[in-house]
């Protein structure tokens, strides 16, 4: 695995735990998801899905990655992931997608805490105890510093780990995913996860 896809996989993380860490609201990183509108000299401009559209720009620092599908099975005892949920009408956590990360990337961002992708949604980065299979698709025990919880990942569920992108494949149409710090009327581009061979980020 390059360098790149580790260091991807670790801002990866990190920026799913971002939301919990108290930080100042000039400084928070932002998840930025839409469409992208254009890419040109370091400036990506994306239409967001909240309706309104933004533009990012891309330092060299910055990295670009994308995500290819895996399969339900292939999260095995061991996997560290990052599952993001919803609570269901019992209360019990069903997943909306998993990102299965490299090796590199465990233990970053370790926790559970709340996520943005709908009102009681959550973010769990840990290490997978258990795997069982259930009635509505695979039930995980997930593991992690001060805690534990049981996931519920539905068959049609995005299962998804990291592949590689580059700044080429930021061309219009595409769907995108992108942490960044605000900078006044523009973003700083941390990381982009962009669509590629058809597999949209779903994170």
């Amino acid at each position: 695995m390059s360098f790149r896809i580790k260091l991807a996989a670790s801002l990866i993380a990190l920026s799913f735990a971002s939301a919990s860490f108290a930080q100042a609201p000039a400084t928070k990183p932002e998840r930025i998801r839409g469409d992208i509108v254009s890419f040109s000299d370091n400036t990506l401009t994306v239409h967001r899905r909240s309706g309104d559209t933004v533009t990012i720009t891309l330092s060299d620092a910055s990295k670009v990655s994308a995500v290819k599908t895996i399969q339900l099975s292939d999260i095995k005892k061991g996997s560290y992931v990052g599952a993001a949920a919803m609570p269901g009408a019992d209360g019990k956590l069903t997943a909306t997608e998993v990102l299965v990360f490299p090796d590199v990337a465990r233990g970053t961002g370790e926790g559970h805490f709340a996520y943005d992708l709908g009102a009681n949604s959550s973010m769990t980065n840990a290490n997978v105890d258990t795997v069982v299979e259930g009635t509505s698709g695979r039930d995980l025990k997930l593991s992690y510093k001060g805690g534990s919880n049981v996931v519920t990942v539905p068959a049609n569920a995005p299962v998804v780990t990291l592949a590689p992108a580059t700044r080429a494949d930021l061309v219009a149409g595409k769907k995108v995913f992108v942490i960044a710090a605000p900078a006044g009327s523009a973003h700083n581009a941390q990381f982009v996860v962009v669509e590629k061979d058809g597999v949209a980020p779903p994170m």
